[in-house]
């Protein structure tokens, strides 16, 4: 596919969201920006959560990882599964009850100031390190199938990208996003499906052939439970699901600032259920669709391709899609699942991280009315050159499966949070709020330390999404020695 033909294609699909956002964004008022004044349906905002938790990555890492991993990823989305109810049925009651705007709020009533401002900054962290993977993901994909043709720099690809997200979400904020996630999960499950007939036809295969073919089974074995030291085994992988999800999602701005737009705690529940089931069917198609590139790209000679000198199997799929022999379909029906995947994350991150930031660090609340919009917008402003700086330094700082990278930061930026509200929802133990910052950042110094042991000094255990419990269990230790008497 040519790459103008690329450029028209995304320049179509933001034209939509402009459109979007032109209706949504009326209203220009904090309430809005925030909360979409508490008014949003509920199906529509499980519906756009699936897209926006899967983002880019899913789109392409997960398919990519597949070579390496085979199913064993669907030992995580299960402990997924497990960790949507723990949101459903404790984490969202408290926050409706609490009603609050950002989620951490929650830290200041338990504990005090210093949790409240520690919470919020391991979030902070974790969603500019979450979104800044997702969106260096992306623009790899359009500097090496279009910007780099034309001589463009990698830096200037990644301005436009958030720029593009910056336009269309400055004036409506989490009450645009609600609405456009819609819509771009919609354009990637398609895509997903379209994928994966176009590839099956080039292979002369029937649905009843996914489970029949020789070729397919190399890659197809989902469960690993006889080595215990290995770094895919099955608990390991289950329960690090698990606690990924309730950090994630259920301790995450990003994610319940959704949720908490519903018009009630019903609804938001429901919400969160019907989503979660929805989920584990959309990643098996993910995984499926990997294997099949692989199979295509070995029958039809397709090299991984390279860049800076190292395969890249995050680059098969767009490989195939857009330089591959299946026509033009594919590769237009690849772009706009690309496109819709990585900014249906990454567009909430950035209203996430700028909601955090008013509310949670410069307490837009008490500052004068006719300050406060231009406030959130100089933050949503600052916010943005921050995600561009990140994503420019992954350029040179990663070498693995995006991902999975991205699991392994969450085991250490969500540890603290998960040791904080663990704490703070199952004891009624009171704590020495000034210490709380020393004991969360110790803690995630140990569990690097231990994460970096190597296996040969441990009997030949492989750490993995574990270290996650690790660093929530010392977190809660931690807590538990600054208690007060």
């Amino acid at each position: 596919m040519q790459p103008t033909t690329i450029l028209i294609l995304i320049a179509a699909y933001f034209g939509i969201l402009m459109l979007i956002s032109y209706f949504t964004g009326k209203d220009d008022s904090n309430d809005a920006f925030f909360k979409a004044e508490g008014k949003s349906p509920w199906y529509v905002v499980a519906f756009g959560m699936v897209g926006a938790s899967l983002s880019g990555v899913t789109f392409i890492s997960v398919p990519g990882w597949v070579k390496d991993s085979q199913f064993s990823y669907m030992q995580v989305v299960l402990g997924y599964l497990v960790g949507y109810l723990v949101i459903t049925f404790i984490l969202l009651p408290l926050y409706y009850r609490l009603n609050v705007t950002s989620i951490y709020e929650y830290l200041k009533e338990r504990f005090g100031n210093v949790s409240y401002k520690t919470g919020a900054f391991f979030f902070f962290v974790s969603r500019v390190l979450g979104a800044a993977f997702r969106l260096f993901l992306v623009a790899t994909v359009l500097q090496y199938f279009v910007f780099e043709n034309w001589g463009v720099p990698f830096i200037l690809t990644v301005v436009i990208s958030i720029a593009l997200i910056w336009i269309y979400t400055a004036r409506g904020g989490i009450k645009t996003i609600v609405w456009t996630d819609t819509l771009q999960t919609l354009f990637m499950l398609s895509s997903v499906a379209v994928a994966i007939y176009f590839i099956s036809t080039e292979l002369n295969w029937t649905f009843a052939d996914y489970f029949s073919a020789e070729a397919l089974q190399p890659y197809t074995k989902t469960f690993f439970t006889d080595d215990f030291l290995a770094k895919n085994y099955f608990w390991k992988s289950f329960f690090g699901g698990m606690f990924i999800t309730i950090c994630m999602t259920g301790l995450d701005q990003d994610m319940m600032q959704k949720n908490l737009t519903c018009k009630s705690l019903g609804d938001a529940q429901k919400n969160m259920l019907s989503y979660s089931l929805v989920f584990v069917p959309v990643n098996i198609l993910f995984l499926f669709l990997g294997a099949l590139l692989f199979i295509y790209a070995e029958q039809n000679g397709i090299a991984i391709p390279m860049l800076d000198g190292k395969e890249k199997t995050d680059l098969l799929f767009p490989e195939i899609a857009l330089n591959g022999n299946m026509g033009i379909g594919l590769g237009i029906i690849f772009i706009l699942g690309l496109i819709a995947a990585a900014y249906s994350s990454a567009d909430s991150a950035l209203t996430s991280l700028t909601t955090s930031f008013c509310v949670d660090f410069l307490d837009i609340k008490k500052k004068k009315a006719i300050a406060q919009k231009g406030l959130r917008k100089k933050v949503h402003l600052g916010v943005s050159v921050l995600l561009i700086l990140v994503i420019v330094a992954f350029k040179y700082l990663l070498d693995s499966s995006v991902i999975d990278l991205l699991l392994k930061a969450a085991s250490y930026t969500y540890g603290p949070l998960l040791g904080l509200f663990t704490f703070g929802i199952f004891t009624k133990i009171r704590i020495k709020d000034r210490w709380v910052w020393l004991v969360s950042i110790t803690s995630v110094i140990i569990t690097y330390i231990i994460g970096s042991i190597p296996p040969e000094y441990i009997a030949g255990y492989h750490f993995n999404y574990e270290l996650l419990i690790v660093n929530g269990a010392l977190t809660f230790i931690g807590l538990v020695l600054i208690r007060r008497k």
